[in-house]
């Protein structure tokens, strides 16, 4: 598992972290652009000493040292602690040689449907190794290569995708295809829509079969025509499996013991996801191995994201002893990521008002502008109001604009409308 991290000179702030991760699951928020996904990236690194996206972090320019430190747990005692300090003269991260210690496996599935895996027994390859033959540092998918396979540069198959080995394992009655469905079943929206296959299924005269989920409504559609948000858990369903498969293949085959955890890797996990599934999928990737192996495979989860309800989703089972919530805000003109100290929000609504998503209101831009402007006015701080909203009169318009009759501000503010009226008529106003 991921101990911790510490970046300098490299990313969004001249220092960032150190960040101490949590066991189980790691939440990250914050604004765009402020390093969320770097964070995923660089953690992606020293687990697999590979670039998730093919070209590796550059540091900053008027950096004079960049290093990335960290630490993670390994399959034998005590932690592994490295720090690696850029070298401008080769333009690389230089690492020891030699074989580092096994992390776990480790998962990254990227916002824009790409998806990396990295296996202990098909990826653990000291440089040397790795150069003397095609053994792929670790498996980097496109989101096309996901559907339609992965080759190495002298034609290799390293995965058939999605498309073929779906068909294939459910033609064939594979174990796999079980563990497919299991899967499936696993990370669905609700009880009342289950991710189901359906039967194999052609496109016009494509003699192409193409893989199918059984829609609520009964009807088999092919995956590829399947919503966004189908698409992209039939795919991380996909390469669990896959992944999964090939290690305990490769164990085999090699003689290893299987990895005793996986690390999940996951920019933005509400992307294309109804809120139902949103409040589901933490919960069901903590349970999703268990599915898949039989057994409580321990898994660190580290998860980017813009939404409340995946937070709200963690408060029945959320342990501040295993779970941890960060927040990258700005503070000077730099980056800095701090571990907030969890408390239960109880709904979406105080999740996206607390320091995780910092709005001052749940509501529209305009509805928070006539509500800070009404309350300035209640304060006696009237000396900063916009133009627009300058008087008493105006600010009553611009709520009446924005807000519904029975909003629960209403009654604070004609109360105290109505109690200085009753001061003005006893002053002889």
């Amino acid at each position: 598992m991921l101990k911790s991290l510490h970046l300098s000179g490299v990313g969004p702030a001249r220092e960032f972290g150190p960040v101490e991760f949590a066991p189980r699951l790691n939440f990250i928020t914050g604004d765009n652009g402020l390093g969320k996904s770097f964070v995923l990236d660089a953690a992606w690194w020293v687990l697999t000493r590979t670039w998730a996206r093919g070209s590796e972090a550059v540091p900053q320019r008027d950096a004079k040292r960049a290093s990335i430190a960290y630490a993670y747990t390994k399959s034998t005692r005590g932690d592994f602690v490295e720090q690696s300090v850029y070298s401008r003269l080769d333009q690389a991260w230089p690492v020891k040689q030699g074989r580092p210690p096994i992390p776990g496996a480790v998962i990254y599935a990227g916002v824009d449907g790409s998806f990396s895996a990295w296996d202990p027994a098909r990826n653990y390859w000291s440089d040397k190794e790795a150069l003397a033959s095609e053994r792929l540092r670790a498996f980097n998918f496109t989101p096309g290569q996901v559907w339609t396979g992965l080759q190495g540069p002298s034609g290799i198959t390293h995965c058939n995708g999605l498309i073929q080995d779906w068909v294939l394992w459910q033609k064939s009655g594979d174990p796999a295809f079980d563990d497919l469905v299991k899967v499936l079943d696993a990370l669905s929206p609700s009880i009342n829509e289950k991710l189901a296959p359906g039967k194999p299924v052609r496109i016009g005269l494509d003699v192409t079969d193409y893989p199918s989920l059984r829609m609520p409504y009964g009807q088999d559609v092919a995956l590829i025509h399947a919503s966004a948000g189908m698409r992209r858990i039939a795919a991380l369903a996909y390469l669990l499996v896959w992944t999964w498969r090939e290690h305990r293949l490769a164990c085999e085959q090699t003689g290893r013991k299987p990895a005793k955890e996986i690390i999940f890797l996951i920019d933005e996990i509400e992307c294309h996801l109804h809120p139902q599934w949103q409040r589901r999928i933490v919960p069901a990737l903590l349970h999703v191995m268990k599915a898949l192996t039989g057994k409580n495979v321990p898994v660190q989860v580290l998860v980017a994201t813009h939404s409340p309800l995946v937070l709200a989703s963690a408060e029945p089972s959320f342990d501040p002893s295993q779970d941890a919530v960060f927040t990258i805000g700005l503070r000077e003109g730099q980056a800095v990521i701090a571990r907030d100290s969890w408390a239960k929000q109880g709904d979406v609504v105080n999740w996206l008002v607390s320091d995780a998503f910092g709005l001052q209101q749940a509501r529209s831009v305009e509805a928070e502008e006539a509500i800070e402007a009404a309350e300035a006015w209640m304060r006696g701080e009237r000396d900063a109001l916009p133009a627009h909203l300058a008087n008493e009169r105006a600010i009553h318009r611009a709520l009446e604009h924005v807000l519904p009759g029975g909003d629960h501000f209403w009654p604070r503010w004609i109360v105290w409308v109505e109690s200085r009226k009753t001061v003005q008529r006893g002053g002889g106003l």
